[in-house]
């Protein structure tokens, strides 16, 4: 169509680039998340008997600590094929690092390197504390007792359990890597129950993030907390010194050890029960003991 000169002059054509609109791909996971959250707030999700919300688990929380398990630890896992990929298990490791960040990593190493959720039993004092013990359970967590370990075994999850408890994760530096008491040895009840195999998983790199070089018993008696640790940079920095040091981190699963040849009744035998034990722990003293060797200095270079 032809147009007059001067019918349009002053006026100036806008172009928008066709580049500039969004795409498929770059509209998709907002798309994604308006969905998630549509479903969130109309209760639309699915939670089993423990409070295990999986949706909530693998979209957000993994999320959210997957950069430090990837880029701030480095986190390198070995030996995934102990892991049965269909049945259950007892993952049985150390503790350590003044914070129970370890078992955080374990979580994403077995749900990002083993194809498993973990389903941990956490310490009484996690399920006094109201927010954290309703995180705890929509995460998968639930309570360290024989009762909740025996039907998640038997339902054939993955389990996972810190023997140390707050012995372990509270340590002195100075005992970094010395594995402490296993206490009574309930976990291998449990398993011998199950008829699964418990698998001793060795962790290297938690106990240089937080250095604990003292503690401050007064005030923790108070708070009601096993400690109140101090370390190289709290409460010296306040809440920067909250910030874990970036240590090089490795998780080895060792070979699994069969319960399945003993009958259930040997569960409330204690001397087996004990002997067992002991076993699992020597087993994890010597992956550790090898696993640090490989990983050599704490704080390499980064690359």
């Amino acid at each position: 169509m032809n147009v007059p000169h001067g019918e349009h002059e002053g006026r100036t054509a806008r172009v928008i680039p066709i580049s500039a609109a969004p795409s498929f791909e770059e509209s998709e996971p907002m798309a994604r998340l308006l969905a998630f959250l549509e479903r969130r707030v109309r209760g639309d999700y699915e939670v089993d008997e423990f409070g295990y919300d999986a949706e909530l688990t693998d979209k957000v929380v993994l999320e959210l600590i997957r950069p430090l398990y990837n880029r701030w630890f480095r986190v390198e896992t070995r030996e995934r094929e102990h892991v049965p990929d269909d049945s259950g298990a007892l993952i049985v490791a150390n503790h350590s690092g003044t914070l129970p960040m370890d078992a955080l990593m374990l979580q994403v190493a077995m749900h990002d390197e083993v194809g498993r959720p973990l389903r941990l039993l956490g310490a009484d004092l996690v399920y006094q504390l109201p927010v954290l013990s309703h995180l705890a359970r929509k995460t998968g967590h639930t309570l360290a007792c024989p009762e909740d370990a025996d039907r998640l075994l038997r339902k054939g999850e993955v389990v996972g359990v810190f023997p140390e408890g707050f012995k372990g994760v509270g340590k002195p530096y100075s005992e970094r890597y010395k594995l402490q008491r296993f206490g009574r040895g309930g976990f291998v009840s449990s398993a011998i129950r199950a008829g699964v195999p418990i698998v001793p998983t060795a962790i290297v790199g938690a106990e240089e993030i937080y250095p604990k070089i003292g503690d401050l018993r007064l005030v923790a008696r108070m708070l009601g907390l096993p400690y109140l640790p101090i370390t190289p940079f709290f409460p010296l920095l306040g809440p920067l010194g909250l910030v874990p040091l970036p240590s090089k981190w490795m998780i080895e699963f060792g070979e699994p050890i069969r319960t399945d040849e003993f009958e259930p009744a040997a569960a409330d035998d204690p001397m087996l029960v004990f002997n067992l034990t002991d076993h699992v722990r020597e087993v994890i003293q010597q992956l550790l003991n090898e696993l640090r060797l490989r990983r050599g200095h704490a704080f390499p270079p980064f690359l």
